[in-house]
């Protein structure tokens, strides 16, 4: 795997043109793209075990199912401290962030949480924001 100095968010898809995603090189951040599917598990598992990867956070854009959201946490490697985020259909979702003492925490999130969260980390550029406000 590559070695990188800028942190990574690592989003998982079905196809990344549904939202309009902040891909500028200036970005403190830099998006990488997985697919869904049967494999997803362990391509995001072997990505967060990868030591040369600094992973900020990963997303799973309507991938994931709440079971399989639950088995990706689960089984997260304790080194790993990003955040993990589920988006649904509904423009609602979860997220997983560190809490005191490294245990996690899980909030549940309403499309204004979603659209906050993203945009504060520019994630999505503002004219999806304004769409989806």
């Amino acid at each position: 795997m590559m070695c990188t100095s800028q942190r990574l968010t690592l989003i998982a898809c079905t196809d990344e043109r549904e939202r309009d995603w902040n891909h500028y090189a200036e970005m403190a951040t830099r998006l990488v793209f997985l697919g869904g599917g049967t494999l997803l598990r362990f391509e995001i598992l072997a990505a967060l075990c990868e030591p040369t990867l600094d992973i900020e956070r990963l997303i799973l854009d309507g991938t994931a199912t709440a079971e399989q959201f639950l088995d990706v946490l689960a089984n997260l490697p304790v080194e790993f401290s990003g955040d993990v985020v589920r988006l649904d259909e509904r423009g609602s979702g979860f997220l997983s962030a560190s809490g005191r003492g490294g245990d996690r925490v899980l909030y549940a999130l309403q499309p204004k949480d979603v659209r906050f969260y993203l945009g504060m980390h520019d994630l999505i550029v503002q004219r999806e924001l304004e769409m989806i406000a």
